[in-house]
């Protein structure tokens, strides 16, 4: 949780469909996002990894409703989108986190490895604003796609990750400039290694963590409660004139040339 670094009321009376909210950093959003007065509408692709999290935030006070759907097929997403406005009669905040990566040379990665990962975040990212266009139209709603730093320079072993994450902040951009005139703010958040997620898990082994920390401006990487202050704001009331930005949280490591591998 975030604590009270925000008013607890900051996000009071919208609705938020959060896309791999049931775990990580996008958990950490849904999560956050509840505790400051959203409803919460979580999606993945089995309602199976969703119950933990629809648990926690409803023990804890909050309304979350649970819905699958695999974000590379449109009509599961529009029938998710569909089932959230049933639920709830409308659609405030989308945000775009479900995503997939491993790490693989290049030329050992297969054209289904790098079109998988693709078609998650780019495809998938796509594919959830379209599905939610109209809604967020009626509310004046926005839209938060979470990137990565990945792409700003190079990173090895992540090709596939950097052109899928490199289309997501192309979405970014483009929608903010095209959906702006109807009163939509698209945004986007790039997290560098972010502890307590299952990525830095698999992708950061433990003999470079202390090599890749020293080289951190801030001395450390980052929480998932620095992604939920950075999220928070963007979806508040704070940030109503900011569009098109993605915002990079990662204590200054990309300009640095900090790599995950």
């Amino acid at each position: 949780m975030t604590g009270k670094v925000f008013a607890e009321d900051i996000l009071q009376g919208k609705v938020a469909f959060v896309t791999g909210g049931g775990t990580g950093i996008t958990g950490g959003i849904a999560r956050a996002f509840a505790a400051h007065g959203a409803r919460l509408a979580i999606t993945s692709r089995k309602e199976d990894n969703l119950i933990p999290m629809k648990q926690f935030i409803e023990e804890n006070g909050g309304e979350c409703f649970a819905v699958a759907s695999d974000v590379r097929d449109f009509d599961a997403v529009q029938n998710a989108i569909t089932k959230t406005v049933e639920h709830y009669g409308k659609i405030d905040i989308v945000v775009n986190g479900a995503a997939g990566n491993f790490l693989c040379d290049a030329d050992q990665l297969s054209p289904n490895g790098f079109g998988t990962v693709v078609d998650i975040d780019t495809k998938g990212t796509f594919n959830v604003c379209r599905a939610a266009f109209e809604e967020l139209k009626k509310s004046n709603g926005q839209i938060l796609n979470i990137s990565a730093t990945l792409h700003y320079l190079a990173t090895p072993m992540q090709i596939h990750v950097s052109a899928a994450k490199a289309g997501v902040d192309a979405i970014t951009r483009n929608l903010s400039a095209e959906w702006g005139r109807h009163g939509i703010r698209v945004n986007g958040v790039a997290p560098g290694p972010i502890e307590e997620t299952e990525g830095m898990k698999r992708l950061l082994i433990p003999e470079l963590q202390d090599k890749i920390k020293r080289k951190i401006p801030l001395g450390r990487f980052g929480k998932i409660a620095d992604i939920e202050n950075a999220a928070l704001f963007l979806a508040s009331d704070a940030a109503s004139y900011i569009n098109g930005v993605t915002l990079v949280v990662d204590g200054g490591s990309w300009l640095l040339g900090t790599s995950l591998a």
